[in-house]
């Protein structure tokens, strides 16, 4: 979900203390990030979104092998004043969205863009994140809410949001946490609470992933700046996820059961890289699939590993 531009209409301008942490954080990108916080895990990978070339994109969409591989979709999605295509494989809990160089607004469009949304499980946890993201000298986390058409011309309280900065290089990230209203709302097709409190990714997702082999995305790589990169990993903190230095330069963040790796690189390096994903059940063979410019190796066993090419020449 891209909501980058009404993140930044309402939030334009950042206090001194904040723009301080931010500048500070390149430095606790490693001085801090072998240590997890004690008070546990908030924040679990949701999904991630990503710009990739036209030949990729196109034949992600009209692949045959990937509406039997996932629970897969191209939809259009109305929210905060914006509307955008995506194309989408879903899982239980996690999933992947990915965009044509061009369908987005402003540099949104450009090849290597990529987000990541991180969400939490129960209701109220969000503000605890808050509370960490202050405690790390984040003064004030960007806050938005963003919201849902479903055709009618009226807003659907969606979920909240927290971001550390309102303006990044190619890279957003944020933390969210889906909201009462949305799964009240029969459009949204969502499960009954499984406990008070339930606004758990595996309650918004649908059950569709069983009648495919794709469950859940496992580990997710993306190139992103040093200066996203160290706008990132305060929020990754806060959110309790374990952090240490890649090889190289970049972060690895084992947030639950997906392991997010963001490496360091010039901004015409950026963009996705990888992604692993589990499987409902084993296979025997290795299948090799051909996407555009990208890869899709299935098997053997309960594993798949999608990687994706560079910028075309």
């Amino acid at each position: 979900m891209v909501i980058r531009r009404m993140i930044m209409a309402v939030a334009a301008v950042l206090t001194v203390s904040l723009t301080g942490a931010v500048e500070s954080g390149a430095q606790t990108v490693r001085t801090g990030e072998n240590q997890s916080p004690s008070a546990g895990q908030l924040l679990f990978y949701n999904h991630a979104y990503a710009v990739i070339d036209k030949q990729t994109a196109d034949a992600v969409e009209h692949s045959g092998y990937l509406r039997d591989f996932a629970n897969f979709e191209v939809r259009t999605t109305t929210g905060g004043g914006l509307t955008w295509t995506g194309r989408y494989l879903k899982g239980r809990e996690t999933y992947l969205e990915l965009f044509r160089v061009g369908d987005l607004p402003g540099q949104d469009a450009e090849f290597g863009s990529a987000g990541l949304a991180v969400s939490v499980e129960r209701s109220g946890e969000l503000a605890k994140v808050t509370e960490r993201l202050r405690a790390q000298g984040v003064a004030n986390p960007v806050k938005y809410r963003q919201t849902r058409d479903f055709g009618d011309g009226v807003p659907v309280p969606w979920f909240d949001t927290i971001r550390t900065v309102n303006q990044y290089n190619a890279f957003d990230g944020w933390a969210m946490e889906y909201l009462p209203e949305y799964f009240a709302d029969p459009r949204s097709k969502t499960e009954p609470a499984a406990h008070p409190g339930d606004v758990s990714r595996e309650r918004f997702l649908p059950d569709d992933y069983q009648k495919h082999l794709m469950r859940d995305v496992t580990s997710i790589r993306i190139a992103v700046t040093a200066h996203d990169l160290a706008n990132t990993v305060p929020l990754l903190r806060a959110g309790g996820c374990a952090l240490q230095p890649a090889a190289g330069a970049g972060t690895v963040a084992r947030c639950g059961a997906t392991t997010i790796r963001l490496d360091s690189v010039p901004r015409a390096q950026a963009g996705l890289r990888q992604v692993e994903m589990s499987l409902n059940r084993a296979v025997a063979n290795r299948h090799e699939e051909r996407i555009g410019r990208s890869t899709l190796v299935v098997g053997p066993g309960s594993r798949a590993v999608w990687t994706f090419g560079g910028a075309p020449a």
